[in-house]
């Protein structure tokens, strides 16, 4: 059975807005003001290497289509456009790039039937309405964190509208400006 594993960069205050800058949100970009490392691209890399799979929102999968089938040069690149990738959508008519299919039915259905498909890990990222509707329905196994110095004091936060929930560390680390954190269920 396949691990759910949603993995965000997150400020300090936890909005997980537009963390490239890609969007129009005023404070976009905040990431790159800052460094993370021979340490974050591990922790980034480690997480790609263990996905078997991508489990992601209509908004988030429509920009990495755009973006990644440019993007071949290296492992990360080839990883990203090779492995199998899931958009949850009932909008999107087709999914083009590499590999890629959408899920039509309920949300709890079809990510469990998700897990049941994938032995390994399913990774999530951005995703920010698909995310909280994970959350909600319990559907997270690992919550990976890479957390920037920052404050915004505005924008999208990570915990919208999901109940409280009790999450156990797993693993601390630190990433040049950033700290990452794996919160597992406990």
């Amino acid at each position: 059975m396949g691990k759910l594993v949603v993995s965000e960069f997150v400020t300090v205050d936890g909005v997980f807005e537009d963390p490239g800058g890609a969007e129009s949100f005023e404070h976009g970009g905040w990431a790159f003001k800052f460094e993370r490392g021979t340490e974050g691209d591990r922790f980034k890399g480690d997480e790609l290497r263990d996905a078997e799979a991508q489990l992601l929102g209509r908004v988030t999968y429509q920009a990495f289509a755009k973006a990644w089938p440019n993007m071949q040069g290296d492992w990360f690149g080839q990883k990203m456009n090779e492995m199998p990738k899931y958009v949850v959508s009932s909008t999107l008519e087709r999914a083009d790039w590499t590999n890629s299919h959408v899920l039509r039915g309920g949300l709890a259905d079809e990510v469990s039937a998700l897990k049941d498909r994938v032995a390994g890990d399913i990774l999530v990222a951005g995703s920010g309405q698909l995310v909280g509707g994970l959350l909600e329905a319990d559907l997270v196994d690992e919550l990976r964190l890479m957390v920037f110095p920052i404050v915004l004091g505005q924008g999208r936060r990570l915990w919208g509208g999901s109940p409280p929930r009790s999450l156990e560390l797993a693993e601390l680390g630190r990433a040049a400006d950033t700290v990452t954190l794996v919160y597992g269920r406990k």
